[in-house]
């Protein structure tokens, strides 16, 4: 299959969707496949987001808030030893339209500096070869703002970006900030993140779950004219039933 890697640019009219459609889209997601290494990935069809972002940042609370699922996503007790890329297919059952996927935290000092050297190779070649990528959402605490790594993350998409790839800046842990200090971390994050869509997170008071749901719904459903009634969507494509040897 030809992998599926456009979606709409930044700005372009869509369907319109309610919240609780784009969650229930959400809440579809389930468990497709892990990988230790980028080429034991199976080629995918459809779109595909990636999560990423540094150890303790809150990217997998984000995930399974945005999926109304408490263990979707592992979050080890020690951060940074999660070292599996780890794909779940959106979609109604047998329909799937779409694909997260949860890339391990970096950063994090108790992990050693060679296995943060193999996967930050390991990230870096997956975020710039993967031909189904279709979007990147980068988890930051706003509290620490950008760090080294991230920058260089940021850095290594510019190209995808300058080509139709989506990205968001995904300020978590936003409960922690007063509201002038949630405006100074959305400004500053502007400037910083290039071009992309930037959003306050909390998983703890829901902030943010709604507009972030809606985004990604749109990201991956590109809109198509039908007779005359309105708007429709593109049948979804499907996935291959597994990689091989996993």
């Amino acid at each position: 299959m030809t992998a599926q890697t456009s979606s709409p640019a930044l700005g372009q009219k869509n369907i319109s969707i309610d919240p609780k459609q784009a969650l229930g889209w959400m809440h579809t997601a389930r468990f497709f496949t892990t990988a230790a290494q980028l080429h034991q990935l199976p080629e995918v069809s459809v779109p595909e987001i990636a999560f990423v972002g540094r150890s303790n940042a809150g990217k997998s609370t984000a995930i399974n808030t945005l999926t109304q699922q408490k263990q979707l996503a592992f979050a080890s007790k020690k951060p940074g030893r999660t070292q599996h890329i780890n794909l779940f297919a959106l979609g109604r059952q047998g329909e799937t339209d779409a694909v997260l996927a949860d890339l391990p935290g970096y950063g994090y000092a108790a992990v050693s500096r060679t296995d943060k050297e193999r996967w930050q190779r390991v990230m870096l070649n997956y975020l710039m070869q993967r031909p189904s990528l279709s979007a990147v959402v980068l988890l930051c605490d706003p509290r620490l703002g950008l760090t080294e790594l991230d920058e260089a993350l940021l850095h290594a998409i510019r190209p995808r970006v300058e080509q139709g790839l989506q990205f968001l800046v995904l300020l978590t842990k936003a409960d922690k900030l007063n509201r002038a200090e949630q405006a100074k971390a959305l400004s500053i994050m502007r400037l910083n993140a290039g071009g992309g869509e930037v959003r306050l997170f909390s998983a703890l008071k829901k902030q943010g779950v709604d507009d972030v749901a809606q985004l990604l719904w749109h990201w991956c459903h590109p809109a198509v004219p039908n007779n005359g009634n309105g708007n429709t969507l593109e049948a979804p494509p499907t996935l291959p039933p597994t990689a091989p040897g996993l």
